[in-house]
């Protein structure tokens, strides 16, 4: 029971609000976002309406007049579906399309649907999957309304209600069945997070609004090979891959879906067994598409979400990418000049990324200390780890075992010297 628009080319109007006064993105742009998720969605939009409005009406939304306008509009071009930049409520679209006599979805609903497209994993069809049911459950009301306007009274009571419930109660039951499964996911992944955590890897995720090239950086960086196309949300799955920076040091770099202006809650709540990648990063690369004319906007989405997720604190770097398409050379320097410290690079040309790994090696090299020690024979493999995860400066073969001088991560210092002291006290 899931929320689908027909995958044929659908004929859209869209109508793109603006609340004066209230608004943190301009009405151009939020109708710019509006057709690029209706383009995502195979939707043809055949009409667009702007309203601008001082204050929402609770029965449409907008004001009657309008919404007879559009209603005349959908006549007039034959169209399928009237799209809203807004959320609505229930009632609110059961009285639109009573109006405009025509399927009305809203932003959620259309985000939805561009969700449920790219997912190809199980992982991000469960989540796609609660997502759905989770705005579904409220809406139930209204697919019943046509059986409850019957009369009450003796005899009379509809088959309305009752189904109404019966299908709550099978929601419910789906929704809860599906957050057990991400839980699963979850406890499935944490096995390997501790493990990295005991190697003290160092993990770096991409974040950033979506279409802003993350996906091209992760490939540029990791020689991977994921879906980076001139779309919105062209990755949903989280990916993660290794890489070596610096003198022998193995990180790993992730990849997840990206950010959007004013994503809605659930989607938040839903895609957190995704976004966990990015709750338990060391550091952020801030993906920002430097030829945006709305990058200031984005950056203030992006990092509204950071803070839902509680991880704005973490070390974050601003990758300016996509240089390649700024031409002016003042333009390029009053946009660095918003961001402290940026990288600028190009990820699809791949210029500007040794600046980059080097800003990364800074940030491991902070977490890591000297080591001084003599590590026993029958521990040989102490000394391996040393070489592997560190930096050796001297090695010598002594009656005691190794003595080895190197620089290594905190975490693997401090294992090795639990494991020589759980030895030595086993010993005893």
């Amino acid at each position: 029971m899931t929320i689908d628009l027909q995958k044929q080319k659908e004929r859209a109007v869209l109508v793109t609000i603006e609340e004066i006064g209230k608004e943190s993105w301009k009405l151009e742009d939020r109708k710019e976002e509006l057709e690029a998720l209706a383009k995502s969605c195979g939707v043809v939009a055949v009409s667009e309406v702007v309203c601008r409005i001082k204050s929402f009406t609770p029965k449409f939304l907008i004001g009657k007049g309008k919404v007879e306008e559009i209603g005349e509009i959908v006549l007039e071009n034959k169209a399928d579906v009237v799209i809203f930049s807004y959320d609505l409520s229930p009632s609110q679209q059961n009285n639109l399309e009573e109006v405009v006599q025509t399927k009305v979805i809203d932003r959620t609903q259309l985000i939805l649907d561009i969700f449920a497209t790219r997912a190809t994993s199980n992982e991000a069809k469960v989540q796609v999957e609660l997502a759905q049911l989770m705005y579904l459950l409220p809406r139930l009301s209204r697919m019943w309304l046509h059986l409850s306007r019957q009369r009450g009274g003796v005899g009379t009571k509809g088959p309305g209600e009752q189904q109404l419930e019966v299908d709550r109660r099978r929601v419910r039951e789906r929704i809860a069945k599906l957050k057990k499964a991400l839980k699963e996911i979850t406890e499935q992944r944490d096995p390997k997070r501790m493990q990295r955590k005991k190697t003290s890897m160092l993990t770096v995720s991409l974040v950033g609004y979506t279409n802003s090239g993350k996906s091209t950086l992760f490939n540029s960086l990791t020689e991977a090979n994921i879906k980076a196309k001139d779309q919105l949300f062209s990755t949903l799955d989280p990916t993660i891959r290794k890489i070596k920076i610096g003198d022998n040091q193995t990180i790993l770099v992730s990849d997840t879906v990206g950010f959007l202006h004013d994503l809605p809650h659930h989607l938040i709540e839903s895609f957190k067994a995704t976004l966990e990648e990015t709750v338990e990063a060391d550091a952020l690369l801030h993906v920002i598409d430097m030829n945006d004319p709305r990058i200031e906007e984005q950056r203030s989405d992006v990092f509204s979400v950071l803070e839902e997720l509680k991880v704005h604190d973490k070390p974050i770097f601003s990758v300016l990418n996509k240089v390649d398409l700024v031409n002016d050379e003042y333009e390029k320097m009053r946009i660095m000049r918003k961001f402290e410290n940026p990288i600028v690079i190009s990820a699809l040309k791949k210029e500007g990324l040794t600046e980059l790994m080097d800003r990364i090696t800074g940030l491991l090299q902070q977490d890591m200390e000297d080591i001084d020690i003599t590590i026993p024979h029958k521990h040989t493999n102490l000394a391996k780890v040393i070489h592997s995860k560190g930096n050796v400066k001297s090695e010598k073969y002594t009656e005691e075992g190794v003595h080895i001088i190197a620089r290594v991560p905190k975490m693997v210092k401090y294992s090795i010297f639990k494991q020589l002291k759980s030895g030595e006290e086993g010993k005893s």
